[in-house]
């Protein structure tokens, strides 16, 4: 689909009244899908929760290439949308040389900084969430052997694989990690048989708890753990219900209220860089009736203490932007 199409077939994108735009807020999803179950799939929640709860009406656009950034942007920003967010870094230069041209237009970017007056970058402490997961999976884990399949090979992931590995190694200091990145480009955020062969190569090396943070290509990743029977780790949405009583948990990256806050916050949005942790409910570990039977008692007691450390900065958890560096594990 041209993005022309896609414009045209967002809700009311190109909708005029008297000549002049309506102010409605805007979100661009990132390559890899509106529905693909995890990132993107949490930022539309966040938009939907906003139009169920106002009655307000939205503009979305589902990109179909990179080549597509700029003018998604340009063209929301001339039809008058109001605040407009985008998910995922690789917006980052774009936003950057774009949001100057609409100086009465605010922008929210998730998982970059962009340092103009009219943006709003909404950053998220992934280690942290990443680390209680870790946690967890050393806890579950019978082989000694966890896995970790990331996306696209970026310092963002390597944050949630670093993360993961310290803290599973906090829980047992001898376990093993196998890693990998299913790939360099933008297509490694869609490719679910190869996180699927992925995961099959892990689990041929021992592994029998696999964290996927990989977009739509972790669905393949759950997808294959459950078909061997070993435990998987979701990311970003709640995943635990894909396969009920196979996914230990998810990492939950809350896309959705940033998405949601947005919006409330509509022309008013304060701009500037925050940053979402454990302390501000922006990360966590996701537990309901599909995964219950998988973690104890005294599981879930000992990450939500190692939570409330991290919380209180007993317990530091490595952050990989400050020095591109993973003591805990080699990538």
């Amino acid at each position: 689909m041209t993005l022309m199409k896609t414009l045209m077939a967002s809700s009311a994108l190109m909708a005029l009244a008297g000549g002049t735009a309506l102010a409605e807020p805007a979100l661009i999803f990132d390559l890899g899908g509106k529905f693909d179950k995890s990132f993107n799939e949490a930022a539309y929640m966040g938009a939907k929760r906003w139009a169920e709860e106002t009655g307000g009406s939205y503009k979305e656009l589902e990109m179909q290439s990179e080549a597509q950034r700029e003018q998604a942007l340009r063209r929301l920003a001339e039809t008058g949308a109001n605040p407009i967010v985008m998910t995922g870094f690789a917006f980052g230069n774009i936003l950057n040389e774009v949001a100057s041209d609409y100086p009465d237009t605010k922008f929210a970017i998730i998982d970059a900084v962009v340092d103009q007056p009219n943006v709003k970058s909404i950053m998220f402490a992934e280690q942290e969430g990443s680390y209680l997961v870790g946690v967890l999976a050393a806890m579950a884990s019978e082989s000694g052997t966890v896995g970790f399949v990331g996306g696209m090979d970026v310092p963002l992931i390597r944050q949630f694989g670093c993360g993961y590995a310290q803290g599973a190694k906090a829980e047992n200091p001898d376990i093993k990690i196998v890693a990998n990145m299913t790939g360099t480009t933008p297509a490694a955020w869609n490719d679910p048989v190869k996180g699927g062969e992925l995961t099959k190569a892990q689990i041929s090396q021992g592994a029998d708890v696999v964290f996927a943070a990989a977009g739509g290509t972790g669905i393949g990743v759950l997808q294959a753990a459950a078909d061997e029977d070993i435990l998987s780790i979701g990311v970003d949405s709640n995943q635990n219900h894909l396969h009920p009583g196979k996914v230990l948990t998810s990492m939950v990256k809350r896309v959705d209220v940033a998405v949601y806050e947005a919006f409330m916050a509509g022309e008013d949005l304060e701009t500037g860089q925050s940053v979402l942790g454990l302390e501000e409910d922006g990360v966590g570990y996701a537990l309901d009736d599909n995964n219950a039977s998988l973690i104890s008692d005294e599981m879930k007691a000992k990450v939500d203490e190692i939570a409330e450390q991290i919380k209180s900065g007993e317990i530091a958890v490595h952050d990989y932007y400050s020095d591109n560096t993973c003591p805990a594990h080699s990538f």
